[in-house]
């Protein structure tokens, strides 16, 4: 082969090896593509870590309703912690705490950590979350934990959509200007009742 062949098979090689590197880069930094979360508020003091803290409101805009925090909460003590409140200081909003299964505060176990947020996880939901939040906005959260104590971060607001629908609120009202689904209205539970024996329904319907 001649030496200008050659230098030609070299340069179309390296060609090839550009567009393949460029075209891996490109998926490579596709969050879609992924399925990989946007980055999240995180914070560390002393044995606790809360990870991917976020305020979601309702995926709606103008639509009044309840908001949550969603968060991960690492406790790497020895010993078990609760968590006995979470709070938004500058608003006035109410966060009510449920753990995952029963009553009482969170816990989270030595060595070990909680989800807030999502179905079968702990929740924490602002009552009056359209009034205290605004998405877009970077929102000041505090967990009191029962032996660390005040672990504050700044959260993100997001809707309750894309990646975050499943761990936004649970009561999500119809948009303005919209009508309610049946199975949000009192005739829609009458419809539902029927189907599992409801008088008034059921005996109409026979």
């Amino acid at each position: 082969m001649s030496r200008s062949l050659r230098r030609g098979a070299l340069a179309a090689t390296a060609l090839v090896f550009s567009i393949a590197a460029l075209s891996a880069c490109g998926a490579g930094n596709d969050a879609q593509t992924l399925g990989v979360r946007p980055d999240n508020a995180a914070v560390t003091v002393d044995d606790v870590k809360i990870q991917n803290a976020l305020v979601i409101t309702q995926p709606e805009a103008g639509v009044k309703g309840p908001a949550v925090v969603s968060a991960t909460v690492f406790n790497n003590g020895d010993k078990p912690q609760t968590l006995d409140a979470i709070s938004l200081p500058g608003s006035n909003a109410t966060v009510t705490l449920k753990p995952a299964t029963g009553t009482g505060p969170i816990s989270i176990p030595a060595r070990g950590s909680v989800v807030i947020g999502g179905a079968g996880n702990a929740t924490a939901t602002i009552e009056n979350g359209s009034e205290a939040t605004r998405k877009g906005d970077a929102q000041k959260v505090v967990f009191k934990l029962s032996r660390t104590g005040d672990v504050g971060l700044s959260a993100f607001v997001v809707p309750a959509s894309s990646y975050f629908k499943d761990f936004g609120p649970s009561i999500v009202p119809a948009p303005p200007g919209t009508k309610p689904s049946a199975s949000a209205t009192p005739s829609g539970e009458a419809e539902h009742g029927a189907e599992h024996g409801g008088e008034a329904t059921g005996s109409a319907g026979h």
